[in-house]
């Protein structure tokens, strides 16, 4: 997510144009095909958990394999037709199946593979009544239509105000951010984090709007005034960090030195929004000099009519404001394909476990840009951290209606440089290279994460991150009086 600034970001607005797209018509999204663009699912078998800090979402019975998803939008009626075929496998027996999915949108079919079954629906809990077995798997087949809504966020941050999930701009177009859920306002979904899963997407809207989602374009058609895009993301990823907008979008193609293809995609009536975000390359290329190769095929960057920033794998959101396009920030969400979409949180306890690494290799990129040691941006952090500790808890155990508050940033990167001085800098980078390496497209939690460290190490640690992770008080630092 983006790491925080201390001064606000505004809220940009895409000038509406005299040629908006005309309607796409009724059932125009093309039915998912209802064979997985990846043969072989086995690498999305995961573990779900019930959430510790939200278990109001997501369920462990399901395991999500494959989402794939056409969706239709038609701008002038801010309509949403779309088809979704999941591919899940049952972790246990159950007569029913649960899903969340915002009950806002209308189902007009559903069956489990190929048989139409009852459900029952609840606010943002769809209830199929479907029996299934440990180990089973199984396809589901959803037929839906409307519009689309955000669902409250449970955070204080002004660049949530607006919810999260599915938004629509004044302008009709339309885009997703939805950390810690949100996802289920726009398709059924397992929302936890600990579910992953593979993605291909269809989107159609009127020509000149492009829909963009996550991974690799694999296509692109136009037909009856209508656009088609086709997306294939190939490595499994959780709902929170999947992204799909349309609008007007137009490409910049860029490559890394190392040789990563990336694509911004800004608003064509305002180059100017894309800010600093050409620096994505050179971006890339400064991180895997600490932390190793990129870890996916490609990278992308879809700048949107809001204020915040998503590291939504493969294809960053970003607000169009000046902070949220700048190098800081690119490099920031960038980090993050190593720390958060490569090895992902098992549960939002562990969400430190993202943001306080990527704020971390931050700090380090602006301590040389600066021409300062990272001790004196760490220094410059400290007052902060103790601030949003006291607001809002510690890193790893925080109030749960104070979300992606400075506490999971500012506490966690100043105990890695910490860290770094009682371990010395050889063996820290190497941690930060090998954990991602060795932990590569799957899921961890604190235990796992702390205990690979002391493995790693050969020190007994507990004590040291029980103090920075869970202590109410800022832990004393290296060069404390």
């Amino acid at each position: 997510m983006l790491a925080l600034t201390l001064s606000g970001c505004g809220i940009f607005s895409v000038d509406g144009s005299d040629d908006r797209p005309k309607p796409a018509p009724e059932g125009t999204a093309t039915p998912a095909d209802p064979t997985p663009a990846t043969d072989d699912l086995d690498a999305a078998e995961s573990t779900p958990r019930e959430d510790s800090v939200y278990p109001e979402v997501g369920d462990p019975l399901v395991d999500a394999l494959h989402y794939g998803l056409s969706l239709a939008w038609t701008p002038e009626t801010d309509t949403l037709d779309a088809t979704e075929e999941l591919t899940f496998r049952a972790t246990a027996v159950a007569a029913d199946v649960r899903l969340d999915f915002d009950d806002v949108l209308d189902i007009s079919s559903l069956t489990v593979d190929g048989d139409d079954v009852p459900y029952d629906r609840a606010d943002h809990d769809l209830i199929v009544h479907y029996a299934v077995r440990e180990d089973e798997e199984h396809t589901l087949a959803i037929t839906y239509s409307g519009t689309p809504r955000p669902a409250p966020a449970p955070t204080e941050r002004s660049d949530f105000r607006e919810g999260e999930g599915w938004h629509v701009t004044p302008e009709h177009q339309t885009w997703t951010i939805q950390e810690p859920y949100g996802a289920f306002t726009w398709y059924a979904v397992n929302d936890q984090p600990a579910d992953k899963a593979f993605y291909d997407f269809t989107l159609t809207v009127p020509e000149p709007w492009t829909g963009i989602a996550n991974g690799a374009l694999t296509d692109t058609s136009e037909d009856g005034g209508l656009r088609t895009t086709t997306w294939h993301l190939d490595e499994p990823a959780s709902s929170y960090l999947v992204t799909v907008a349309f609008g007007d979008y137009t490409p910049t193609h860029l490559e890394s030195e190392s040789g990563v293809p990336v694509t911004i995609w800004g608003p064509t009536d305002d180059p100017s929004a894309l800010g600093e975000t050409e620096y994505a390359g050179e971006a890339i290329d400064w991180l895997e000099g600490i932390l190793g190769p990129y870890p996916f095929d490609t990278a992308g960057i879809l700048i949107y009519d809001g204020s915040s920033g998503m590291e939504t794998q493969t294809m960053i959101t970003l607000g169009s404001t000046p902070y949220a396009t700048s190098r800081a920030v690119v490099v920031h969400e960038l980090a993050h394909h190593w720390y958060g979409d490569t090895v992902t949180p098992s549960d939002w306890r562990d969400v430190w476990m993202n943001e306080g690494m990527a704020m971390y290799l931050q700090g380090m990129w602006e301590a040389q840009q600066e021409r300062i040691s990272v001790d004196e941006k760490m220094d410059a952090w400290a007052s902060y951290e103790r601030e949003s500790r006291d607001y809002s808890g510690p890193p790893a155990d925080y109030d749960p209606s104070k979300f992606g508050d400075g506490n999971i940033y500012y506490g966690p990167a100043l105990m890695w440089n910490e860290l770094r001085h009682k371990i010395g800098d050889e063996p820290f980078y190497a941690l930060l290279e090998a954990w991602p390496a060795e932990h590569a497209y799957g899921n961890a939690d604190r235990e796992d994460y702390l205990s690979w460290i002391e493995q790693q190490t050969g020190l007994e640690l507990t004590s040291f991150f029980d103090d920075w992770l869970l202590g109410r008080t800022t832990p004393p630092r290296t060069g404390d009086g």
